[in-house]
């Protein structure tokens, strides 16, 4: 894998809903990536190094198929 991804497929390529990933960027939970205007629009180009940053998140965070773990 090489290249940019839209906040869509970066969702999809972790297997979280679209709403998902943005709570998780506006609670902070992970960092924004490089973005840019177009048209006053704010577009967000992911990297391969955000997605596996995204990845590592979900998997600390989160069970399969079971929503969020459990704060013990």
């Amino acid at each position: 894998m090489s290249g940019n991804y839209s906040t869509v497929q970066v969702a999809r390529m972790v297997g979280v809903d679209k709403q998902t990933l943005l709570r998780w960027l506006w609670a902070g939970k992970i960092m924004e990536p490089k973005h840019f205007q177009n048209g006053g629009q704010k577009i967000r180009i992911w990297t391969d190094s955000d997605l596996k940053k995204v990845r590592t998140y979900k998997e600390e965070n989160y069970r399969k198929g079971r929503g969020r773990k459990k704060i013990p």
